[in-house]
């Protein structure tokens, strides 16, 4: 089976007919892909709560994840300037294209009832935001406690200049897009 990186070498060929790319440069591109957790005011009530996220977080994308203070204060949640509300890990390079990889061919199977990633939810300019509601499907954390289940958001940043070349260029990537249903007539 092919790596995303490697898949990602061939895709030029196959949507250089369909876009009218001249060169492999004109083609899209992975640019960074971007997790995030946003811890909120329970790291307030909890002080090990960002700790252990930062651990799993860590566990799962192979970087030290960075803290993301509050940008301004508001009185009537209890939160002050610089407080901190979440965590963030950029990946790049190797560990992105591993990331990915993991993210495609491993843990997306394991989530339940799963029909596939909604293309709708690629923005104009050509990336992606996946909300995942567990962060156990990924094999690095599933096997340990289930009392502290968090969700994660995962953005995929690419060079596309649209929706439609980006969903071309994530499908062929490995990316599980929903398929469209046909409209069913009842039989009369």
């Amino acid at each position: 089976m092919k790596s995303v990186k490697e898949k990602q070498k061939d895709i030029f060929t196959s949507l250089k007919e369909r876009f009218g790319y001249t060169n492999s440069f004109a083609a899209p591109a992975l640019v960074k892909v971007v997790v995030s957790v946003g811890t909120g005011s329970s790291a307030k009530n909890d002080k090990g709560r960002n700790d252990f996220v930062a651990e799993r977080l860590s566990k799962i994308t192979g970087q030290k994840p960075r803290v993301s203070g509050a940008r301004t204060s508001i009185a009537s949640f209890k939160l002050r300037e610089k407080d901190p509300i979440g965590l963030s890990v950029t990946l790049r390079g190797g560990r992105m294209y591993d990331f990915l990889d993991r993210l495609f061919n491993v843990a997306v199977p394991r989530i339940r009832d799963f029909r596939g990633f909604d293309p709708a939810s690629i923005d104009a300019m050509g990336n992606i935001t996946i909300g995942l509601a567990e962060h156990n499907i990924f094999p690095e954390t599933a096997d340990e406690e289930l009392r502290d289940v968090f969700g994660l958001s995962v953005t995929i940043v690419t060079t596309a200049r649209n929706r439609e070349e980006a969903g071309s260029f994530l499908s062929s990537l490995g990316m599980p897009f929903k398929r469209e249903k046909k409209e069913e007539r009842p039989v009369k």
